[in-house]
């Protein structure tokens, strides 16, 4: 078993697109978040996968519960304006970050 003496942090949302947007739209649409992202304390990263219902799952990986965490709330306000936000049915959106115990 791994000695992790702080535990990272496992960021993972899921949600739908709006009507008539994709997976390609909702990756281009992201170019400001990520390259905000990369400048965030904590930050390791990121991937992007699609369910077969057309779910996204943005899954993020932080040195820290606390960083990830603190990252989100601040990207809500720094980035409210990206057009990243228009792409997501925002009623379908679950957003968990867990504490990583263990890692190879």
């Amino acid at each position: 078993m791994s000695d992790i003496t702080k535990p990272g942090g496992l960021e993972m949302t899921t949600f739908k697109l709006e009507k008539g947007k994709t997976y390609k739209n909702f990756i281009a649409a992201n170019a400001d978040v990520d390259s905000w992202l990369k400048k965030q304390p904590g930050f390791q990263s990121r991937q992007i996968a699609q369910q077969p219902d057309g779910t996204i799952i943005d899954v993020l990986i932080w040195d820290s519960q606390e960083d990830g965490t603190d990252a989100m709330h601040r990207l809500m306000d720094e980035l409210s304006d990206s057009p990243v936000h228009d792409l997501i049915d925002q009623r379908t959106v679950s957003w968990n970050i867990y504490p990583v115990y263990h890692k190879i």
